[in-house]
């Protein structure tokens, strides 16, 4: 099976969790060892829209602000993908460098790509790209919500939902520096299009991920 595994910064990365990291490793490697093949998108959490806001501070553009929040994603990225034993030799820095070393049989592992893409966004280009069976995303809530569980404590998870529902749960309707909700707008048309089945999970929990990959009930299902 081929699976693009979104990780949230939120996840790994706010606070740096090196032994969530270390375990995100092991079950890329038990993965990879069952046959599946793997890109990985690592975000920039809060250290990336703290570059964000420094960038703006110093009145950058909105371009430029991404392009810090990308390199931030990057580190993180490096960080994993070192940890591999099976893994690429460097972080793709193209959607077509990131499909060369999934052909060579390497796990990908990647942050962001360019300004005014997130890293949802990369995730669903990835997908259409190399034809992927599955998209996760690993995140910070049990799934999606009719509401953000963070402010409404009477919010509902969402155990299914189609692609046609998700502009109902969108608290942004386009793109912009450090947006940060369940997924991107611009991610969903692209997964719509070609309908890739999505599952969000809870990913402070890496079996969440295996659970997902087995087909098994876990998070919310978009399809």
């Amino acid at each position: 099976m081929r699976i693009v595994l979104r990780i949230g910064g939120s996840v790994i990365a706010s606070p740096l969790n090196p032994e969530l990291i270390g375990k995100y490793a092991d079950l890329l490697e038990n993965l990879d060892r069952q046959g599946h093949e793997i890109v990985v998108i690592v975000g920039g959490g809060v250290l990336a829209r703290e570059f964000i806001k420094a960038a703006k501070s110093l009145g950058l553009d909105e371009k430029a602000q991404d392009e810090v929040a990308i390199s931030v994603s990057r580190i993180y990225a490096q960080l994993l993908l070192k940890k591999l034993e099976s893994g690429c030799e460097a972080v793709p820095l193209t959607v077509e460098e990131a499909a060369r070393f999934l052909d060579e049989g390497k796990i990908v592992v990647m942050g962001g790509l360019k300004p005014g893409m997130t890293t949802d966004t990369v995730a669903a280009l990835i997908a259409e790209y190399i034809k992927a069976n599955l998209l996760i995303k690993a995140t910070n809530q049990e799934g999606v919500y009719d509401k953000d569980p963070a402010k409404y404590a009477d919010a509902i998870k969402l155990d299914h939902l189609k692609f046609e529902d998700l502009s109902g749960v969108f608290a942004e309707g386009k793109h912009k520096a450090g947006i940060h909700q369940i997924i991107d707008p611009e991610a969903v048309k692209i997964l719509k299009r070609e309908r890739v089945k999505v599952v969000v999970v809870n990913g402070f929990k890496p079996e969440n991920v295996l659970d997902a990959v087995k087909g098994q009930r876990i998070g919310t299902v978009i399809d």
